[in-house]
């Protein structure tokens, strides 16, 4: 018997509806999990067995095959526990699979059927509710959080056996689980408990810099002698910043849910972080990624401060793997590795764009960006203005002559095209001027001051 099971995954700070299909056949007792799992995913085979049994179900004797959809999506965690259980009960026959329609199941199991919380339930909740999936069942400790998102219909149990009678149940009976309240941030936003500017004395012009950086959001580098201040100064900048509005401490609180850094008791961000990475953390954990993505310090730091103690003590690439990040306000972080059918669907689309954009000219003139001549370059590249005075610096900065700077806009008008980009931005420039000789990069690095 086969049965589905809707259960969702995190994929950087991003929920993913996850469909558990479980199939049951004859042979010899087997479980096989498919669909890119990882090493937790797979070890969920004995904590289901184990948690089904001394719930006092029965685990079928029979060949169990999980499957994971979409299986292109790498599967990490262990969120899949309670969707897995529940659709072996259901192939099995007992539980009623009609119930399961909607509803989307999350949660660790222990060994006794306990569920225990796991991270990323908001982000989850928030990015189904917004595609249609209201329904959504997961452990006590993270029903607060779900419930914090509009609209979102959240039950929430501490045991299979509790999940498995509300699905057992016809109506508002006394296995029925109730829907949790939901929950609404307080008017009154909380403070920061970040020392005090009073505690500094003199500085004047070090003060009033700290109010224009925290009045318009800009950055600060100070710089001076030890014991002259500028850490004492760096820790106070968060009691001046103002309070979270809600939308913004809902960005920050699905980003320390998905990081496990929310408490139960406290499901909600109210102040504005303010994180300092010690000056040996590696470019990976400044801005993120990893074979499974996982938010970085300056993720973590959104809307609030990343402050960089001894900044020329940190590590030449993490400083550089922050340009793009500071310079674009987001972080783009691919996972790795792709297929080569995922790649070579984006270069199929850039060659496409291309060959529309060329269209009219003769094969043999131009037929991809780097058969551009020098007088469709500038036809084929529209820069916008800050791009144009980006490339004015590069030139510059960089040594760039004129056929140099006609290569780098078209490698530049290629990554505009992976991208779906009309014009180029400063963003496609710097990453093809980075592409060129170390030595030119060196220098160019210089131009995200």
């Amino acid at each position: 018997m086969l049965a589905r099971v809707l259960a969702a995954s995190v994929v950087g700070i991003e929920g993913r509806l996850i469909c558990v299909e479980v199939d049951l056949s004859p042979g010899l007792p087997a479980v096989t999990i498919v669909g890119l799992p990882d090493t937790s995913v797979q070890e969920s085979k004995e904590r289901v067995r184990s948690a089904i049994r001394n719930s006092g179900f029965d685990y079928p004797l029979r060949r169990v095959t999980v499957n994971l959809a979409p299986a292109n999506v790498r599967k990490a965690g262990v969120t899949f526990d309670l969707a897995v259980a529940v659709g072996i009960l259901a192939a099995s026959g007992q539980v009623p699979v009609e119930r399961l329609d909607g509803l989307v199941l999350c949660g660790e199991l222990g060994l006794d059927g306990s569920l225990r919380p796991i991270p990323g339930v908001l982000a989850v909740t928030c990015d189904l509710a917004a595609q249609g999936h209201h329904e959504v069942l997961v452990p006590v400790d993270n029903a607060r959080e779900a419930a914090l998102v509009p609209g979102a219909s959240v039950r929430a149990a501490t045991h299979l056996k509790e999940v498995v009678a509300h699905l057992r149940s016809t109506g508002f009976d006394e296995g029925e689980l109730r829907l949790w309240p939901p929950m609404q941030r307080d008017s009154a936003t909380g403070q920061s408990d970040a020392p005090d500017l009073t505690q500094v004395r003199g500085q004047r012009t070090a003060r009033r810099a700290l109010e224009i950086a925290a009045a318009g959001g800009h950055n600060l580098l100070f710089v001076g002698p030890p014991g002259s201040g500028k850490t004492m100064l760096a820790a106070r900048l968060p009691s001046i910043l103002p309070p979270l509005e809600t939308r913004e401490a809902m960005e920050v609180t699905r980003i320390y849910s998905v990081a496990g850094l929310l408490a139960p008791e406290r499901p909600w961000i109210d102040t504005r972080p303010f994180r300092s990475p010690h000056h040996t953390a590696s470019d990976v954990a400044l801005v993120g990624g990893g074979r499974i993505p996982r938010p970085g310090e300056v993720t973590l730091a959104h809307h609030g401060v990343l402050f960089l103690d001894e900044l020329p003590e940190f590590r030449r690439a993490a400083l550089e793997a922050l340009r793009q990040p500071l310079t674009e306000g987001r972080v783009s972080v691919s996972e790795v590795p792709e297929s080569s059918d995922e790649v070579r669907r984006r270069v199929v689309q850039a060659r496409a764009r291309q060959a529309q954009r060329l269209a009219g000219l003769r094969p043999t003139e131009a037929s991809t960006n780097a058969r551009l001549g020098p007088d469709l370059v500038r036809r084929a590249c529209p820069l916008s203005l800050e791009a144009s005075r980006y490339l004015v610096r590069a030139a510059g900065v960089a040594g760039l002559s004129a056929r140099a700077i006609d290569r780098v806009l078209k490698v530049a008008r290629t990554i505009a095209d992976l991208a779906g980009d009309g014009a180029l931005t400063k963003s496609h420039l710097a990453e093809a001027i980075s592409y060129r000789h170390l030595d030119v990069e060196a220098r160019a690095g210089r131009l995200a001051a």
